[in-house]
């Protein structure tokens, strides 16, 4: 996935997230924390009644 793709993912999920800021991270960076968020995302949707 491009650094652009996993910046795009971020945004889907963390409606807050600014492109802007997350260009300042490395791929790798910006995946591990595409990673995290998809998990607490999964955590979430199985909490819900």
């Amino acid at each position: 996935m491009s650094k652009r793709e996993l910046i795009d993912c971020i945004c889907e999920i963390n409606k807050s997230a600014k492109p802007e800021f997350l260009a300042n991270f490395s791929e790798e960076q910006l995946r591990l924390y595409l990673e995290n968020l998809m998990e607490l995302d999964l955590a979430e949707l199985a909490a819900c009644p």
